[in-house]
C-alpha cells in the first residue's frame, strides 16, 4: 500500500490591496513581539513598494513587501501565517519576489533578519543568500536590542 501525502490547496500570489491589510495585520501581530503598523502597511502600498499575499482557498496565509531600486531589491517583511510554517510557503513567497526582482533587471538582493529566528535565516540561506554583515542593535528587542544579520543575494538575469 502507497504511502498517503497530504496534498496542500494552490497557492496564488498575487498584489496586496488595502482591503488585505486587516488580515494582513493578524499574521503581522500573531508573528512578532514588535510588529509593523497597519500604517507601515498602508504607506508600502501608497509609495509602490513590492507588496504581495500567498492565498489558499482565498485565505490570506502570508506575505512579503520589497523595496526596489539603483539596480538593487530589498525584502523588508516576509510573514507566513504560524498555522502554515514549514510547509515551503515562505520559500514560494520569497522565490515569487527574487523572480519580480530579476525581470526588473535588479542585479542584487538584500535584507535583514534577526538572528534568533533561526527559520528564517535557514529560509534565506536556503535560497542562495549569504551574510555580508551585521547591524548592532537594529531590531528592538525584550529588554533593549537586538542585532540583525545583513544578507545579499546576487542574482542570475533573465533569459
Amino acid at each position: 500500500m502507497a504511502a498517503r501525502v497530504p496534498v496542500l490547496p494552490q497557492l496564488i500570489v498575487r498584489d496586496m490591496v488595502p482591503d488585505d491589510v486587516p488580515r494582513v495585520m493578524e499574521i503581522e501581530l500573531a508573528s512578532y513581539q514588535f510588529p509593523w503598523s497597519d500604517g507601515i502597511f498602508r504607506d508600502c502600498l501608497r509609495v509602490g513598494y513590492v507588496c504581495c499575499v500567498a492565498e489558499i482557498d482565498h485565505l490570506i496565509v502570508g506575505y512579503a513587501i520589497m523595496s526596489t531600486g539603483a539596480g538593487e531589491a530589498h525584502v523588508l517583511n516576509l510573514c507566513v501565517a504560524k498555522e502554515w510554517r514549514t510547509r515551503g510557503l515562505g520559500g514560494q513567497l520569497l522565490a515569487h519576489l527574487l523572480e519580480f526582482a530579476r525581470s526588473l533587471g535588479v542585479a542584487e538582493a538584500f535584507l535583514e533578519v534577526r538572528p534568533s529566528n533561526t527559520s528564517a535565516v535557514r529560509l534565506y540561506q536556503s535560497a542562495g543568500f549569504s551574510q555580508i554583515g551585521v547591524r548592532r542593535g537594529y531590531y528592538q528587542a525584550v529588554g533593549g536590542r537586538e542585532d540583525a544579520v545583513v544578507l545579499r543575494r546576487t542574482l542570475a538575469k533573465r533569459r
